[in-house]
């Protein structure tokens, strides 16, 4: 079971303070790397948000982007000062006796600072619905990951296949590749003319023939290959993992191409590193 570094991830919420709106967005990183982007209104939560996203995920570099749309005035329940409007309203009357030009209307009055009161936002209840809204978007984010990751294991799993066959090809040619070998070898002893001590001969074979011997190459690709599949069915993060077999893959494919004096090797060398290479780009996705 792997998970996939690349993902999108959203979740809203229409509360009794405001809309609320959190855009996740991951790609791959070496560690874990959160750039939020808060409103000023919930920007101390910040600690809380890096808190609660480490504990879901490892590594990726992830961008978070919070929107706050607080009730409009008109979407609340208003409250007025009424006793400070009777004051306000005896005032203007009396002043329009003095100054009869003068005249307040109803909007004015309440446009004075403390006619129309404004309920205080609940902070708390505030930051617990947002912490709320964080907790779907992260699991929508895991899902999303993990669903890719499923996607990337096929993947992988479908070049290590491909790795198989090759190892197995590889392995049925090796008799007549050692035949031909001894053959050459025999063929250039034949074409001199002096006499050549046995035991040499004997010597210079065997040091031809292990030149060519690929068994251990072969058999620890083998090892290779069921281990990046024990690998991909583990529950934690295994990015680091495959990219380190990756490494050691390559280091048997170059080995086996070194090695190689035929051309069917020579060829199944390139195309082992071709598949060895597709795995690694998209292990650079994996958590």
């Amino acid at each position: 079971m792997i998970r996939s570094m690349t993902a999108f991830a959203s979740a809203e919420s229409a509360t009794p303070f405001g809309a609320l709106a959190f855009e996740l967005r991951s790609v791959n990183h070496r560690y874990l790397e959160v750039s939020p982007r808060l409103p000023e209104e919930l920007r101390a939560l910040e600690p809380l948000l890096r808190e609660r996203i480490a504990a879901k995920l490892t590594r990726g570099k992830i961008d978070v982007n919070l929107r706050f749309r607080p009730l409009q005035a008109g979407a609340a329940e208003l409250k007025i000062d009424r006793e400070l409007l009777a004051r306000l309203s005896v005032i203007a009357r009396e002043l329009a006796l003095d100054v009869p030009e003068l005249k307040v209307g109803f909007t004015e009055l309440l446009n004075w600072p403390g006619v129309l009161i404004q309920q205080d936002i609940d902070s708390d209840g505030l930051k617990q619905a947002t912490l709320d809204l964080l907790d779907q978007a992260i699991e929508d984010m895991v899902a999303t990951r993990q669903r890719e990751g499923d996607r990337l294991a096929e993947f992988i799993n479908e070049r290590l296949s491909g790795v198989e066959r090759i190892v197995a090809d590889v392995r049925t040619w090796l008799p007549d590749i050692r035949a031909a070998a001894r053959t050459r070898l025999d063929t250039r002893i034949a074409e001199i003319k002096q006499p050549l001590d046995p035991g040499r001969l004997e010597q210079e074979l065997v040091m031809q023939l292990q030149k060519l011997d690929v068994d251990e190459e072969l058999d620890r690709l083998g090892s290779h290959i069921a281990e990046a599949r024990r690998i991909l069915k583990l529950k934690e993060p295994s990015g680091r993992r495959l990219d380190f077999m990756m490494q050691e893959f390559n280091r048997e494919a170059n080995t086996l191409g070194s090695k190689s004096v035929d051309q069917r090797t020579t060829q199944s060398a390139v195309e082992l590193k071709v598949l060895i290479e597709q795995i690694r780009e998209q292990v650079q996705n994996i958590e």
